[in-house]
């Protein structure tokens, strides 16, 4: 299913306050009693619900051939699911940390994303990769790292990156339901809510942010469709998952009149959105927790200047993660937060 059409909640369906662990679980619940082919499988998805809970309950509810534990390989849990996606089964496997799932490198890049190709369209992939990345819980080198540019370089791979509870609900459900094989990435960072006003302090729940409003029932989100979340005039800010958050505190603190873009899926990109903004704007900034080189921001960087070079007042500016291993005592150092987020808004407005 590939259609570009948001899909609306049943007619029927309440909604209700959901964080984010709550509205991934609710997505594959609803698929899965939608339809009996998709099975989820991984390290600790079963009886325990995975290490955040993302899965509490599906086993239960679904049994233990639809809901399943495996082994601790990466690559096995991948290469699995490669073959029986191409045998008309949807899997959904969890990597349980984004850092880990580079074992699995070869099973995605050789095997998923090319089958559909190597093989003249007689064979698919719908495998739908679920991983919670990024850092903000003070998980250290090996467990806060986000690969999301790596996936961005592989054709034949949807990356996809929520920011809200909404979000992640209709992305997941589309993400599961697309032919493609989707790395579907999770900031863990606002698993549990929003910043409530600071960005390095846990908070309580999401009921103050409109994102936490989520249907019960089916609906979906389109993979390539941007959400323009504050619109404004005196610049563009790109980003996605967790620095959406902090984008906002940082320009609702300044006073800025900043447009902000979350892009939600990497691949494919909405670039007629980003677009349309940076040339109403004429500035535009880029802000993600990834490392700088090679990160996904230096594309976004080249597409805007290919596309709006004529419209721009001021260089492209970028704010992400430093090109080393991220520490665990230096953390809020090394995540973009509101000090360098502000000193680069004053850079590019003062151009």
């Amino acid at each position: 299913m590939t259609d570009t059409i948001e899909q609306p909640a049943d007619d029927t369906a309440a909604t209700t306050r959901m964080n984010m662990i709550q509205a991934i679980n609710s997505a594959m619940d609803v698929t899965m009693a939608r339809d009996p082919s998709i099975v989820v499988m991984g390290e600790d998805v079963g009886y325990f619900g995975g290490v955040f809970r993302a899965t509490a309950g599906l086993q239960k509810k679904f049994g233990k051939t639809r809901v399943f534990d495996t082994p601790i390989t990466e690559c096995g849990i991948i290469g699995v699911a490669v073959g029986m996606g191409a045998y008309g089964l949807r899997p959904v496997p969890e990597i349980q940390f984004a850092d880990y799932i580079y074992p699995a490198l070869d099973q995605l890049v050789s095997e998923a994303a090319r089958l559909r190709y190597r093989s003249a369209g007689e064979f698919i992939s719908p495998i739908t990769v679920r991983s919670p990345f990024g850092g903000g819980i003070f998980g250290g080198q090996t467990h806060s790292q986000s690969p999301e540019g790596i996936f961005t370089h592989v054709s034949g791979i949807k990356t996809v990156i929520p920011a809200t509870p909404y979000d992640a609900k209709g992305l997941l459900i589309a993400a599961i339901e697309d032919n493609d094989p989707v790395i579907f990435f999770e900031p863990k960072r606002i698993y549990n809510g929003p910043f409530n006003g600071h960005w390095d302090r846990p908070a309580e729940n999401w009921s103050k942010h409109p994102g936490g409003e989520v249907p019960t029932g089916y609906y979906r989100i389109p993979l390539g469709k941007a959400n323009v979340v504050r619109e404004g005039a005196a610049l563009t800010i790109l980003a996605y998952g967790t620095m959406v958050h902090v984008c906002a505190q940082v320009v609702a603190d300044e006073g800025i009149d900043a447009e902000i873009v979350d892009l939600r899926t990497l691949v494919p990109l909405d670039i007629e959105t980003i677009e349309a903004s940076v040339k109403k704007t004429g500035r535009c900034m880029i802000v993600h927790e990834a490392t700088r080189t090679g990160g996904f921001g230096a594309e976004l960087a080249a597409l805007v200047q290919e596309r709006c070079f004529y419209h721009l007042e001021a260089p492209v500016e970028r704010v992400t993660g430093f090109d080393t291993p991220y520490p665990h005592s230096l953390e809020w150092a090394y995540f973009p937060g509101p000090v360098r987020i502000g000193q680069a808004l004053k850079k590019i407005l003062k151009d």
